[in-house]
């Protein structure tokens, strides 16, 4: 059950700043504000006023003043919790949040849970719970395709798609479960062959869906990208170089990096995942050697694989390196970058230009060390997965709770076809499609319980 007590939060960032905002939430929220907010151009009371309407004041405490602020009034069921909503701007000092908060606390509201104010939308129907998740999603968006991703899903794409399913397997339930009452009557209301045509479109619909997270992980936590290649080729080199920083140990010695090292960059509003791997060589030194593992383990991680190679030296070592290379990549995108080319010859150049390509691999010549030809590879990093490519309707996955609940829908739709099939009776059909309808609708919160509920909303940050 909602609880209806009256609830403020600080829903700017901790600290001090120009401005912060104070959110109350609740029946009480707009006279719990008329206690301590007083306007100096209107005799109205906050609970006179129309709604969606701002407001000049100060706020007191008894004859103290604490501050001039600006108050927000939405009144219920239009504001984003369904509830009366008052949001006071005041001026951003620590001290001043703090004695506001004091303030409503004193008068009757209390303090917020972590995603309250997002959790009591959900609950007063305001948005259903894959909206409620996608407002988390879109607070913590770090890059364009992301923040694309979440107003996407918060404005109710996937939603609509969930429940368009859920409808017409609704109905199809309702059917076989009659029949189940008129048993002895030997009675179908629901046309089979119409039920395996939707059941077919429901799983094929349901696979792209789960096939589409991969994509939608990448969007939401970075693209993997491993940097890989043999000792002293600029591995190091071009990380630092990616990463507009020191992070590598640069050194002539062979086998400097021993273990793979870690960072997230935003380039040009995509967030990739950088490893630098150690160098790939035979070797009897034990720790090296637990490195160079961790650099294949590190290869089947990724989405890109970067393998970097010395132009500079003989190229048929190169060639070499990538045949082993494909051997263990299978179809992840491989970038071969021949590294030092300011100081190669122009006849290695030409040998490596010939090598012949697989669709999914590209070749581009850098220099790390003078950053030559970085926005070339730059461009093929992004290409590599093309965001650009997703329609603004396209539905891509990306949150594994919805992942896991879709890919248990996919076996019981199939467990359904199946059955179809095989002519199981309908008291099993029916119980088939109840179960795929059951995880359909945990995605949107139509099916929920309080630890799931929990779950979600304790990640969100207070006051949101």
């Amino acid at each position: 059950m909602l609880d209806q007590s009256t609830i403020c939060a600080i829903s700017t960032p901790p600290g001090i700043g120009g401005i912060a905002v104070i959110r109350l939430s609740g029946n009480k929220a707009v006279p719990i504000a008329e206690k301590i907010f007083e306007s100096p151009v209107s005799d109205k009371r906050l609970s006179d006023q129309r709604a969606n309407t701002l407001h000049f004041g100060t706020i007191k405490s008894g004859d103290d003043l604490i501050d001039e602020v600006v108050v927000s009034l939405f009144k219920a069921p239009h504001s984003f919790t369904g509830e009366d909503i008052v949001e006071i701007s005041c001026h951003g000092s620590v001290y001043i949040q703090q004695r506001i908060l004091q303030l409503l606390i004193s008068n009757g509201a209390r303090i917020a849970r972590p995603g309250e104010f997002t959790q009591r939308a959900f609950l007063n129907s305001k948005m259903d719970l894959s909206q409620a998740e996608a407002v988390a999603d879109l607070i913590a968006s770090g890059n364009a395709a992301a923040h694309k991703l979440a107003i996407t899903q918060m404005r109710g794409g996937f939603s609509r798609e969930i429940n368009k399913l859920r409808t017409e397997l609704l109905r199809f339930a309702a059917l076989i479960e009659l029949e189940l009452d008129f048993s002895e009557e030997d009675v179908v209301f629901a046309d089979r062959s119409s039920l395996i045509e939707l059941s077919t479109r429901i799983s094929n619909l349901l696979k792209k869906l789960t096939e589409s997270f991969r994509l939608g992980n990448v969007i939401k936590n970075g693209i993997p990208v491993a940097i890989i290649g043999e000792t002293n080729v600029g591995k190091s080199t071009l990380l630092n170089a990616l990463l507009n920083e020191d992070k590598a140990i640069v050194s002539d010695i062979h086998g400097t990096t021993r273990d793979v090292i870690e960072d997230i960059v935003n380039i040009e509003g995509m967030l990739f995942r950088f490893s630098d791997t150690a160098g790939l060589r035979d070797t009897k030194d034990l720790i090296e050697s637990m490195g160079i593992e961790r650099s294949y383990n590190q290869l089947q991680k990724s989405e890109i694989v970067l393998l970097v190679t010395d132009i500079s030296g003989p190229v048929d070592p190169i060639l070499e390196r990538i045949m082993k290379i494909r051997e263990k990549i299978a179809d992840k995108h491989l970038i071969i970058i021949a590294n030092k080319v300011d100081i190669a010859s122009h006849d290695a150049q030409k040998q490596l230009s010939g090598f012949p390509l697989l669709p999914h691999e590209e070749l581009v010549f850098i220099a790390a060390k003078s950053r030559a030809n970085l926005d070339q590879l730059i461009h093929m990093m992004k290409q590599a997965v093309d965001f650009d490519s997703i329609g603004p309707e396209e539905i891509i996955v990306s949150n594994v709770r919805h992942f896991e609940a879709l890919t248990l829908a996919f076996n019981a739709i199939e467990k359904v076809i199946e059955g179809l099939k095989t002519g199981i009776s309908g008291d099993f059909l029916a119980q088939d499609i109840r179960e795929c309808l059951h995880y359909l609708g945990e995605i949107t919160g139509e099916i929920s319980t309080d630890e799931i509920l929990g779950h979600i909303f304790k990640h969100f940050c207070i006051g949101k």
